[in-house]
This record gives structure tokens, sequence and C-alpha cells, in this order.
């Protein structure tokens, strides 16, 4: 295969500093906008040599790239811990073991989804016809990356988009640039052409220039604002985006609910990765009835979540990854509490030893929609509750929302929780439980209303990296019956073929005796293979 030209000459560094200790953990050479043309053009000349291999042969790189990430498993996850602040238990479980699993399901998968699929033409007018369904790569795919889990999002978007036989151009979040680079290090070290993954660095005017250049599709991750941007370029250019741009999620209470598990799974979902999650709950809405005891009890678990140094397994809840973030937190907690909320626990705090910024876990009561902090993304250690009197308002106030990513609901009834789920507005509803199906590859994910559009991830995740072609056949013997040329005969012929095709019982008879004529003269055009 081809290899990569020389990289452009670098502009400057990008310096990436541990959010827990402010110390640098590494750098990387940025480059300017108008070089990254030059890049995507790079992995264009290598991709279509990829796209040749067939389906087993991808698959069987993308299982030896999951070997190589279990061999550096502790070195990815040290990385993980010194670059984004994500405490090392978490880094395991949410980022690392997800993806193994995602490198597995694609090599298994993958070839199943993207083999040629057969049309059966069904209808007694096309009878000579066959057809199937081709899934071409798109070329170039741009994959425009988060800080927040700076490893699992772009890496699953990455496999997806070579399992499909493109190339991608990655531009990782600024804050976390070095994992970018181990993930093109990853799919190198495990035999793919070197330069069929291309990383590039910069602020958002890299970013922005992947989106503007020839790549054949982006997938975005982060705010609503630049989201907009992105597909809004795309869209000029006549080519797709998938645009997953943070959520609101709720999570309601039912009476029923098993409050033991209830509290547990909730704490976890608000909390987990210090908040910093576009699934994570930042809306909760309980029944009156165990209002209380769900109240007291997230408490209670919120003040014994460990908060501290990510490098240590028992740490639950490190440092906020960017210090912009720590601020809006801290605002939003202190605009809620200044417009009547009360804070239970939590709130911006220091740990000894550390320079970092961090923010307790918070519990907040009293809250209303004509807060900010029940409107705006919190994306921090912040759990506002709402106490609610019925099922109904429940659902309403889960729905006043511009968001609609994932929701949970929570109560020992399963059929009221699957009814539940299909009036809430979001890309994904879990019912005892939340968020966990971002770690299960063959469940799609994305949202809804500004929460974003397209899917990553399952089937409808390939469909997003694909051209889906329809390739169609008919041997000649004789031609279409809809031809020129045009005139009465042809019309009654066709009126009368609808009905003896999909009318009904003397309709039919009655057609066939008035038809049988045209049917008959038309039948005899089709065999004559020039117009007469």
């Amino acid at each position: 295969m081809e290899t990569a030209t020389q990289s452009p000459p670098a502009l400057s560094t990008l310096e990436s500093f541990n959010p827990a200790t402010g110390e640098l953990v590494g750098s990387v050479a940025t480059i300017t906008p108008d070089q990254v043309q030059a890049v995507v053009d790079d992995v264009g000349r290598i991709q279509p040599a990829w796209a040749e291999l067939d389906l087993a042969t991808r698959a069987r790189y993308m299982r030896r790239a999951a070997d190589v990430l279990l061999d550096e498993i502790d070195e990815i996850a040290d990385l993980l811990v010194n670059e984004q602040g994500k405490p090392r238990t978490e880094a395991y479980t949410m980022e690392l073991l997800t993806t193994v699993d995602a490198l597995h399901w694609i090599a298994k998968a993958g070839p199943k989804i993207l083999a040629e699929e057969k049309v059966r033409m069904s209808q007694a007018f096309l009878i000579s016809k066959k057809g199937r369904f081709t899934y071409e790569p798109i070329g170039v795919v741009g994959v425009i990356a988060p800080w927040n889990y700076p490893w699992t999002i772009p890496f699953g978007e990455v496999a997806i988009a070579l399992m499909a036989g493109n190339g991608v151009v990655l531009k990782p979040a600024s804050l976390t640039p070095l994992l970018g680079e181990a993930i093109r290090r990853v799919f190198e070290k495990a035999g793919l052409p070197e330069g069929l993954v291309r990383v590039v660095h910069g602020g958002g005017a890299v970013g922005d220039a992947v989106a503007r250049s020839s790549v054949g599709k982006v997938f975005f991750t982060g705010s609503v604002e630049v989201g907009r941007k992105v597909g809004a370029v795309c869209a000029e250019a006549l080519k797709g985006s998938v645009l997953e741009l943070g959520g609101k999620d709720p999570a309601i209470v039912c009476a029923d609910a098993d409050l033991d598990n209830t509290i547990s799974g909730i704490v976890w979902g608000g909390f987990a990765n210090a908040g910093q999650t576009c699934s994570g709950i930042e809306r909760v809405y309980v029944e009156r009835p165990v209002a209380d005891r769900f109240v007291e009890g997230v408490a209670r678990e919120a003040q014994r979540l460990r908060l501290g140094d990510p490098r240590e397994w028992e740490t639950e809840i490190g440092p906020m990854t960017s210090e912009d973030q720590y601020e809006i937190v801290c605002e939003l907690i202190e605009d809620a509490v200044a417009s009547g909320a009360a804070k239970l626990c939590g709130g911006p705090t220091e740990v000894a030893g550390f320079s970092g910024k961090f923010v307790a876990p918070t519990v907040l009561t009293g809250v209303t929609h004509e807060m900010r902090i029940m409107k705006e993304e919190i994306f921090g250690p912040v759990l506002p509750i709402v106490v609610v009197d019925s099922e109904q308002e429940a659902i309403d106030l889960a729905n006043d929302s511009e968001f609609g990513l994932g929701a949970s609901v929570w109560t020992k009834d399963r059929h009221k929780g699957e009814r539940i789920a299909r009036r809430v507005e979001s890309g994904m509803v879990w019912v005892n439980d939340h968020s966990f199906s971002h770690g299960a590859c063959q469940c799609a994910w994305g949202g809804v209303k500004d929460s974003g559009v397209g899917r990553s991830h399952s089937k409808f995740g390939f469909y997003e990296c694909v051209n889906i072609k329809t390739n169609a056949w008919e041997p000649g013997l004789a031609r279409d019956f809809w031809w020129h040329p045009y005139d009465r005969t042809l019309g009654e012929a066709v009126r009368t073929s609808a009905t003896l095709l999909y009318g009904k019982g003397a309709e039919r008879t009655k057609a066939l005796r008035e038809g049988a004529g045209p049917l008959l003269k038309v039948g005899g055009r089709t065999l004559r293979k020039r117009r007469r």
C-alpha cells in the first residue's frame, strides 16, 4: 500500500498538562488550518488500497488492534489519568474495556453488516430484475473529538470508519492531544498502513479546517454552538455529519422503584467522570411518596464518594479536566442557590497537595425549571432533584428541555418503565440503569433536538461511514413495458395491471375482462427490442 508523504512543517507545539497537578504531561506539534487539506489528501492517496482489502482481512486488523490495546492497556490507562484526570478505575471501566470489546464486535459484526445484501424484486412487473445493496467507503472521514472521553468516543468512530474501508483524519481536543496520538499508534502497531489514520492538532480553527476540507463525512462531539457550525459547513458542501452535542439527561424515579438500587445507579450516573459526561444525569424527577428517602440517600452516598488523586485506585471523583468548565459549574451552583435552591452537600473544594480544580459531588433540592441549572448543560458533578406529584408531571418536565440525548426511568414495573420510555424525547432511554449502552458498540448512540443528528456505533454507525448503493441487473430479454411509445393502449394496460395486482375480487375479474386486449398488445411490444 502507498505510504504517507512527509508531514507538513509544524507551526508550533501544543502542551498538555495534568489537570490534577498542573504538571506538563507532554507536547505535540500543531499545524495551521491551511495545512489540513494536504493531510486529507495524503490519507486519500492511501485509502483506496485499504478499501480494496476484503472485509475479513479488515476485521483481522481490528482484532490485531484489540491485541495491541490489551498489551498496552496499563500505559494508556496512565495517560488517561494524567492527561484527562479520570480516576484510574474509570479509565479501565469507562474507556479501555469498552474499546477492546468494541474492536471485537466491529470485527465480528462488521463483515455481516457491510456484506452485499440482496434486494428482492417482489413486484410482478419487475420479475426479471435482480438487485443488491453495496456498502462502499466514503473515502476519508473526519473525526473531531471531545476531551471528556478522549479515548473511547473517537476510538470507536475511527475503528468503524476503518472497518468500512475509509481513511481517517482525527482532530483530538486540545486538552487531550496525547491520547489522540495514542489512538493512531494502536492502529499502526496493529499493521494498518502508516498514514491511513492521521492526527492533526491545533485550536478550533484546525477543527473547522477539517470540516471544510474534502473529507467525505465529519463526526463531531462537542458543544451545540460549535456543532451547528460544523453541520452548516458540511451541509453547504453537501456532505454528511454526525453531531453529538451533549445532553441534559433526566432520571425519572417512580414511587415503586427499588430505592437502594436507584440511589446507587443515579449517584453513579450523575457523578461518574466528575459529571463530565454528555449522557450524565443532570436532572432528577422523583415521585413524592419516596422523595424524602430518595433525597436523603442520594445526599448520603454523594458525601461518601472519595475525592482526590486520580492515580489512586480508590478515588471516585477526580479534578475537572477544564478550568473553564470548572468556572461554569461553580457559576451554575451559585446561581441556583441564589435563586432559592438548597445545597445539601458539595461544591467547589480544594484537595491538599493538588493545584487542580475540584468540585465535590453536589446535591441540590428546591430547584425549578426557571433556574439556569435546569436549562443549561452543567457538565459537572451536580444533581438537581425535583419532587413531582405524578408520572405525567415527571414526563412533562423531562421533555421540557432543548436537549434529548439520554434518559432513565427507575421502576420495578417493566411495563410502566417501557411505557414512560416511549414518551420521553431522547435518543436513548434506559430502565433501571443509565448510559451503559455507550459501552456496548452494538447499540446506537445519538440524540434528538439540540443533542444532535445521526448515530454512532451499531449498524447505523456503519451506515454513516459508507455510501449505500443500489446495484440492479436486467438480462435484457425483453424491453420494459413502460418505455416509449406512449399511447392509450399502454395507459389502459397499466391501469388494468394495477387493478389485477392490487384490487379485490370482482374488481380483478372486471379489469381482466375489459383490459385483456391492451395487456396482450403491450405484452407483444415488450418482446420487440426496438420501437416500431
